[in-house]
């Protein structure tokens, strides 16, 4: 029998500001594979993705059985740097924040096979500008939920995270979240700092100078009632072309709300992305040297 994968709070160092957040390590003291850093939307917080509503709702739960440590950080203006920073960080400053956050945990902690970051809504935003930063941030790629390139709905309403017209664009249909959801997800919920909700108009305009310094492999999923964002086929099409990378995925999944990691369909999501690690991670295997592949072939005839 496995231990459970033991989870614990952290505190990490983003250029000298503290960023609260939660840190999942494979059972039975197993070096992880790989490092997941898992990021978080607007008005949320790290425990976004450790979701307690339904067992195998935890992305933590399941990545660390997987071989892997899981990392949700509070982002810039939340948790506990909300003190320090009570306006926030804009997009920008966030990506410097977060990056060294990043290095300096993967400095101290073995990431295994190099770096994953898994992002939601707003968080989709920053995972983008800190992969298109400078180099040196060991990347193997990035799996984004919950953000495209062009709005659907009125971006000025990203502040608030209640109230009338704004449940269907942040949940969607409710039956989508098992019933214990909401009355847990509100120690999950913070203010979205000014700085942040200030500049979200931007993004349309934004987008096309940082996705086109993206190289790594990039996945993007958007829920069956995702009503923040454009997804028709253009605007798909607008979206992977957009980037720099040689490999682009887009997955729709089926029943399920915007906030995809809290409701009945997290655990697909959350196997979906993991898959897609487990394929960029197939990416940074050396393959075999010409000629090798018919002398292994002839080994294993031989042994049969």
């Amino acid at each position: 029998m496995h231990d459970a994968p033991h989870i614990r709070e952290v505190v990490l160092s983003g250029g000298g500001i503290p960023l609260s957040g939660l840190l999942a390590e494979p059972p039975d003291g197993l070096p992880p594979r790989a490092l997941v850093v898992a990021v978080h939307g607007g008005g949320m917080r790290a425990g976004y993705f450790h979701g307690l509503a339904h067992p195998g709702q935890s992305l933590l739960e399941l990545g660390a059985r997987l071989g892997l440590a899981v990392l949700a950080v509070d982002r810039p203006g939340y948790g506990l740097s909300a003190a320090r920073l009570p306006e926030g960080q804009t997009l920008a400053e966030q990506s410097v924040t977060l990056r060294a956050a990043i290095e300096g945990f993967a400095a101290s902690y073995a990431p295994g096979a190099g770096i994953f970051i898994l992002a939601h809504s707003y968080g989709g935003k920053l995972a983008l500008s800190v992969a298109a930063g400078p180099q040196g941030l060991d990347l193997l790629g990035l799996d984004i939920s919950g953000c495209g390139h062009r709005y659907a709905a009125d971006a000025g309403g990203m502040a608030q995270t209640t109230g009338r017209g704004m449940w269907k664009l942040n949940w969607g249909v409710l039956s989508l979240y098992p019933p214990d959801s909401f009355r847990r997800s509100r120690s999950l919920v913070a203010p979205v700092p000014p700085r942040e909700s200030a500049e979200a108009r931007t993004w349309p305009e934004r987008f096309p100078a940082i996705a086109a310094r993206v190289r790594v492999p990039v996945r993007f999923t958007f829920a069956e009632h995702e009503h923040w964002w454009l997804r028709d086929d253009a605007a798909i099409a607008t979206l992977t072309t957009s980037l720099g990378s040689a490999r682009v995925v887009v997955d729709h999944l089926p029943r399920a709300g915007h906030n995809i990691s809290l409701g009945w369909a997290a655990r697909s999501y959350h196997l979906r992305a993991l898959a897609f690690l487990e394929e960029c991670l197939m990416e940074r295997e050396p393959t075999l040297p010409d000629g090798s592949a018919g002398q292994l072939q002839d080994e294993v005839l031989t042994r049969h």
